[in-house]
């Protein structure tokens, strides 16, 4: 069932108008100029991390493809075009018919990048390709935020249980997104339920302090959530005084009880006493769940405390004081005419104040030291080197307009935790510092 069939506003018709005038003004002047038509190469890169990160988490490549897929200019949207007298009748005429046609090569979902890392390379006609400049910015720079700091929460918890509920803290669809992202990036369940129905992500719940406080008593509202739930639900514990209502939850549920939740309050100093009564009451296989507020470092300050899962909103969506990886768009190399064999020439930007960059269509590969860990993100436009062709970093996503690499998120929530494994130890502190690796360019 198409999630549009239930009124969700999680599927979009199209993704055409997910871009910005001055794409299709291009588009237009191009079309003119008679050079719309000549090959060109666009590149997605950051040209640096955020302040403090040492690798980045390439997360969004699956909406990105759903989003170029999607990408058609039905008859209202034409009309929108028209009315608003944004572009003219043959730059309507061809949008009408607009199909990417091109090729896609990107680095795999759930790998890590560092600056200059071509995330994403979009080969085909100027035209086609310079209108899909927006969308895949927009997904890449929220979803790849979401992810690099799931990354860092992952790393912190040390195994231990994530749970992403943040749907509140965001967009609605922001929040879909997010919750995909983050189960990229390490995180094991949502709250979310369209995120669940969607992308087939676990999804947890049980009550909120709102439901304790609709009862006359703390004993009522648990025992109606034990009776509808069973035993093995998690309990809310500090809407009153935490001690008492632990000893309520035991004597209720039993030694069965499978979880209780601390929401406030010091939760290093909390969660061991609250531990120590669950053991002293025979719950000793009571699991203990944090909230309020977390981010990486109040995760990693809680590595002592007896805690078995973590739950996670405001700071996981938006990125941990990251909310964008700043990723651009930009063409590198384009033929020197419309005819499909001419060849490509390198271009780049000039220009002072750290907006340089790299010209040419290049090659990525992470260069491994002796003991098999990475120690250069290395970047080239000629031959790759023989002893990094097996390190190349770009898989091919779209072939001639035609998606060939869709995989499950499953599959790239594997493919991140084995990329940060084969990082230096130093990609786990969370102190502030420089990429892990460096970038070189050969």
């Amino acid at each position: 069932m198409n999630t549009a069939d239930l009124g969700l506003p999680v599927d979009i018709p199209s993704t055409a108008l997910f871009t910005d005038q001055y794409e299709l003004t291009m588009l237009q002047a191009a079309l003119r100029a008679g050079t719309a038509d000549r090959r060109s190469v666009f590149e997605v890169f950051t040209r640096r991390l955020p302040e403090g990160r040492r690798y980045g988490v390439v997360a969004g490549t699956g909406r990105v493809l759903d989003a170029v897929e999607n990408f058609r200019f039905d008859p209202d949207l034409l009309r929108f075009l028209r009315e608003n007298a944004i572009v003219d009748e043959p730059t309507l005429a061809w949008l009408a018919s607009y199909r990417f046609r091109g090729d896609i090569w990107g680095y795999p979902e759930g790998e890590v990048y560092f600056p200059g890392s071509p995330v994403l390379r979009v080969e085909g006609s100027f035209a086609e390709c310079v209108l899909l400049e927006t969308v895949i910015l927009s997904v890449l720079n929220h979803d790849s935020a979401i992810a690099a700091a799931a990354s860092r929460m992952a790393t912190a918890a040390g195994g231990r249980r994530l749970i992403e509920m943040g749907a509140r803290r965001t967009h609605e669809l922001a929040a879909v997104a997010a919750a995909r992202a983050a189960y990229v990036g390490g995180f094991d369940a949502t709250s979310d339920l369209a995120a669940g129905f969607r992308y087939g992500i676990p999804t947890v719940g049980t009550s909120a302090h709102a439901f304790t406080l609709l009862h006359d008593t703390e004993r009522d509202a648990f025992r109606a959530q034990i009776d509808s739930l069973g035993r093995g639900t998690t309990l809310l514990v500090d809407t009153y005084d935490v001690a008492e209502a632990v000893r309520t939850a035991v004597e209720i549920a039993g030694p069965e009880l499978g979880s209780v939740r601390i929401d406030s309050g010091d939760l290093l100093l909390v969660a061991h006493r609250v531990r120590q009564q669950l053991d002293e009451l025979g719950a000793v296989n009571t699991k203990i769940v944090v909230t309020s507020d977390l981010d990486e470092y109040a995760i990693a300050s809680l590595a002592a405390a007896p805690v078995d899962a973590y739950g996670v909103g405001t700071q996981l969506v938006t990125g941990s004081g990251h909310p964008t990886c700043s990723m651009v768009y930009k063409i590198v190399a384009r033929a020197v005419s419309a005819d499909p064999k001419a060849p490509l020439r390198p271009v780049a930007k000039k220009s002072l104040g750290g907006k340089t960059s790299v010209g040419g269509r290049k090659w990525a590969a992470r260069r491994p030291d002796a003991q098999g860990y990475a120690e250069a993100e290395v970047l080239g436009t000629g031959p790759v080197p023989p002893e990094l062709l097996d390190q190349q970093l770009l898989v091919e996503l779209v072939k001639g307009g035609e998606i060939v690499a869709r995989e499950s998120l499953d599959v790239a929530r594997e493919r991140h935790a084995a990329a940060r494994a084969g990082l230096p130890m130093s990609a786990m502190q969370l102190s502030r510092g420089e990429p892990v690796i460096p970038t070189a360019y050969v």
